[in-house]
């Protein structure tokens, strides 16, 4: 008896082994998985990268009356990418369900002027920062209002899921302890925000710089608007990586430091912002981007 229950404990401790080491495999395995490889494997066998933006971010990402979708940051993409000899799949996703789209996999980044920050941060990764940007308010010239403190109990209009509203709820006592009900409309995107400032439905507007001024220089009438510098702290524009996928990360670094390296880079910014850039990042010696 004693012979064959040493047998079985025998052949118990093998069969543990081996499944403990099925286990470590299993798990390095995971770890492969975890940092991306699998999926930048994926995306050189299709040949595309799919990126989602709101087509309506001028300057960043926006869709022409062709239908074509252009901007600085496809520009910036399709240079980026074109090292890997890989294309572009533009998709124009509901920008308040970024996270969730990237997360799900219908897209492998978010690249549409999306300000770097801490909340963001908990559950997605960024890539280097590339062009700098802050928050404005603007308003009507003939509303006369020329001041943060003058939307007392004024309407303000934001985008959902933007920097901006994010920002609004951050620092109460920049804005949201002031405007009307202590809240704000928000909108789809910007377009329709201008929209119901023009119409006066709303009196002030929070919206990225780069935005504001691509915008108002495009109007036939500049001098309508008025933009009004605010307290938010600077922000840091980057591509969306979902999380753990550091080796997309690490080709998207690299890719953009060889822009800055090259002198395309900037050619993009001068394209875009000509010589008045909106605070766009420069580059040092050795070619690393990195912000004034």
């Amino acid at each position: 008896m004693k012979k064959i229950f040493r047998y079985w404990l025998g052949l118990l401790v093998i069969s543990m082994l081996v499944v403990l080491g099925g286990c470590a495999k299993l798990s390095r395995s995971a770890n492969q998985v975890d940092n991306g490889q699998a999926e930048w494997n994926n995306i050189q066998r299709r040949g595309t990268v799919v990126i989602g933006l709101d087509d309506s971010f001028v300057p960043m990402g926006f869709q022409q009356r062709n239908g074509t979708i252009s901007g600085y940051d496809v520009d910036l993409a399709k240079a980026v990418f074109k090292q890997y000899n890989l294309k572009v799949d533009f998709q124009s996703i509901d920008w308040s369900m970024n996270v969730t789209e990237l997360r799900n996999g219908t897209i492998d980044l978010i690249w549409n002027g999306f300000s770097i920050n801490n909340q963001r941060k908990k559950v997605l990764m960024f890539s280097e920062p590339y062009l700098q940007n802050k928050q404005v308010l603007v308003t009507k010239t003939n509303s006369k209002i020329n001041t943060l403190k003058q939307m007392n109990e004024k309407v303000l209009g934001l985008q959902s899921g933007s920097a901006g509203a994010l920002d609004f709820d951050k620092y109460p006592q920049l804005l949201k302890n002031q405007v009307k009900d202590q809240d704000s409309v928000q909108y789809d995107s910007f377009t329709n925000a201008f929209l119901d400032l023009n119409a006066g439905r709303i009196q002030g507007l929070l919206i990225d710089s780069v935005y504001a001024n691509y915008y108002i220089n495009h109007q036939k009438d500049k001098s309508s608007y008025k933009v009004i510098d605010t307290n938010y702290p600077m922000e840091y524009y980057g591509v969306g990586i979902k999380k753990g996928n550091t080796v997309l990360q690490q080709k998207i670094n690299q890719g953009l430091n060889r822009l800055a390296k090259s002198g395309e880079l900037a050619k993009i910014n001068h394209k875009w912002f000509g010589n008045t850039a909106s605070s766009p990042l420069i580059t040092t010696t050795d070619g690393k981007i990195n912000a004034k």
